[in-house]
């Protein structure tokens, strides 16, 4: 196997990893942190390859989300009228990650 498999192949895994850990953190916070930490340090490595799009796309992600849910928790402590706009920032992190994954699996980059 040559180097660029092995890096490539390695990268793959990393990516793939992120993914489901952005996922988890959907359930547990330390999801969304491990998902974030793995993203920063992979995207160097990642730097000219398609790969680099996807630990880009998965930080774009956490820190969108983050906003939206920064944006969305003090109106849902205060009244119950937001937990639906709540449920759609998870919905459409859920499907950047899932959109992103899928990518991946095609050996393709993302947007």
């Amino acid at each position: 196997m040559s180097d660029d498999t092995a890096r490539g192949e390695s990268l793959r895994k990393y990516a793939m990893l992120g993914y489901a850990m952005h996922l988890l953190g959907l359930i547990s916070v330390i999801g969304f942190v491990v998902g974030l930490i793995l993203a920063y340090i992979k995207r160097d490595d990642a730097r000219g390859t398609f790969y680099e799009s996807h630990f880009r796309w998965q930080t774009r992600s956490f820190w969108w989300a983050l906003l939206w849910f920064a944006l969305l928790m003090i109106p849902t402590m205060l009244t119950f009228g937001s937990v639906p706009f709540f449920v759609i920032a998870q919905i459409w992190f859920a499907y950047r990650m899932i959109k992103g994954w899928l990518r991946l699996n095609d050996g393709r980059p993302v947007p």
